[in-house]
């Protein structure tokens, strides 16, 4: 499907329907959500006009995907960040998510600059590796200062 075949925003604002009744909508799937990212905010607007809450579950490249600093873009309309880190170092995240090592870097910027606007950034990795993840952990904790959440491995 390409991206002029996905629905627009007026059809997930259909589906959602009156917002409260959920505790939160996410915006998460398959690939990246800020791709689409004017479609997010137009959703996430009718979702906060109508009392409900959100979350964006991101890979934390938003910015560099739009060509520019979107995090300003997330206050009012996203309540929590959730960014799956899952490394420590810019190689080890080169490798894990076959992206350049610099994405790292994007990540880490923002995240750091969501942190101004949402309620809260919440930064994940899968628990494989217990030397990896107390790295991990100490960077987003430590470094960054959002808060850290490990995800089991199926």
């Amino acid at each position: 499907m390409s991206k002029k075949e996905e629905p627009d925003a007026e059809v997930y604002i259909k589906e959602i329907g009156d917002p409260k009744n959920y505790n939160e909508i996410v915006f998460c799937g398959f690939g990246e959500q800020t791709i689409r990212w004017d479609v997010v905010k137009q959703i996430a607007e009718y979702v906060k006009q109508n009392g409900g809450r959100t979350r964006l579950d991101t890979d934390g490249h938003g910015s560099f995907i739009n060509k520019r600093d979107i995090t300003s873009e997330l206050n009012g309309l996203i309540d929590i960040v959730s960014i799956s880190i899952n490394a420590a170092d810019p190689q080890k995240y080169s490798e894990l998510m076959r992206v350049e090592p610099q994405m790292f870097n994007e990540v880490v910027t923002f995240a750091k600059a969501s942190k101004k606007y949402v309620e809260k950034v919440v930064m994940t990795a899968v628990l494989l590796d217990d030397l990896e993840i107390t790295k991990v952990r100490n960077l987003v904790e430590q470094e960054i200062g959002a808060e850290f959440r490990g995800r089991e491995y199926f």
